[in-house]
């Protein structure tokens, strides 16, 4: 696990992704305008050393997915986030059936969570009681601005979207993610717009509304929602990011967001595979605040507030144990495949005490 200040750090990934973009799958030109469009997020906000080519960007596939992952044990869990995008790719470009392989792999390590369209109508809930039934998803991640024949996009406070939020409830998904943050080319800007989900939240206080990159660009506009309903929480990929070269600017948005929502509604997520765990818990541990942030919003990044955010946060909402996961973790696979023993107090590191 990670170490800040000498205390140990469980990393849950809130934001993963196992995409397909290669060339073939591509069906739209929408869909190549989609992955240029996040690889010019990944090389503008990745240290030089650490970019990736763009063929390897495209597919780099479950081997190297769980190596960046895990391999070097700065995160622990992950979150499986599923964006369809079936207008722009044959198979989709990270559906819930394709991240399903490597989560039933490393059961342990994955949450896998759904999705849905209530474009998609009876057809759609027929889909959710399917993904269900068969992967007993905790929650779903939705993408509002996504194309579908001649729409595109969706409200999450459309009538339409309640009845499949009212099946959610009775389903037992909790946790609805919403994609609420910077557009991707070529899909709508306002149709990301974060002001949907304030009637959402109130109509639904049993679920739990994980709003993916804090509403970015419109981050006073969610603080102001989320500061009202206290079922919505800030998850920050895509933030996290910017401690790379935009420093300042993220100490300006953890002032807000834990000025507003306090330190137990913020997760960490590194929106794999536009930008790498392996290197990005590293800068988002060791960001700092500006004095005049510190004055200003009366916050501090210690060690109490990063464990939350990095990790305990996410377990409370997906019900994860984290002292069990650290014992469960002394001898797993991936312990076992990355030699990992040290860090968990396995057979390597009770010898090495």
């Amino acid at each position: 696990m990670y170490e800040m200040d000498g205390e140990e750090i469980f990393v849950i990934d809130g934001h993963v992704h196992l995409w397909d973009a290669r060339q073939e799958n591509i069906i739209h030109e929408g869909g190549e305008q989609f992955l240029q469009c996040f690889y010019d997020y990944h090389t503008g906000f990745t240290p030089e050393e650490e970019q990736w080519d763009i063929d390897t960007y495209r597919h780099y596939g479950a081997d190297r997915m769980t190596e960046d992952l895990f391999g070097n044990a700065t995160a622990d869990m992950a979150i499986f986030q599923p964006t369809y995008l079936d207008d722009f790719y044959d198979e989709g470009f990270n559906t819930t059936e394709q991240n399903a392989e490597l989560a039933e792999e490393y059961p342990e390590r994955f949450v896998l969570n759904g999705s849905f369209d209530p474009r998609d109508g009876e057809e759609g809930l027929r889909y959710l009681e399917h993904l269900k039934e068969e992967y007993d998803i905790p929650g779903v991640k939705l993408y509002t601005a996504e194309w579908r024949d001649d729409s595109k996009g969706w409200r999450l406070d459309s009538d339409d979207a309640f009845e499949f939020l009212e099946k959610c409830a009775d389903l037992g998904i909790e946790n609805i993610n919403a994609h609420k943050g910077p557009t991707i080319r070529p899909l709508n800007r306002d149709a990301f717009d974060v002001k949907d989900i304030d009637d959402a939240a109130s109509s639904f206080p049993e679920l739990n509304f994980i709003v993916n990159h804090v509403g970015l660009p419109r981050l006073d506009d969610f603080c102001w929602i989320a500061a009202q309903e206290p079922n919505v929480y800030g998850g920050l990929a895509v933030a996290s990011a910017m401690t790379t070269n935009r420093p300042r600017k993220f100490g300006e948005i953890m002032g807000e967001l834990l000025y507003w929502l306090g330190e137990d509604r913020v997760l960490f997520g590194s929106d794999y595979a536009l930008w790498n765990p392996d290197w990005l818990v590293d800068q988002v541990m060791n960001a700092e605040l500006t004095d005049e942030q510190r004055d200003e919003y009366g916050v501090e990044l210690d060690v109490e507030t990063m464990k939350k955010v990095m990790g305990e946060n996410a377990a409370e909402l997906y019900d994860i144990d984290i002292e069990a996961k650290k014992r469960q973790f002394r001898d797993d696979d991936i312990t076992e495949r990355f030699d990992l023993g040290t860090h968990y107090g396995g057979d390597a590191g009770a010898a090495a005490d």
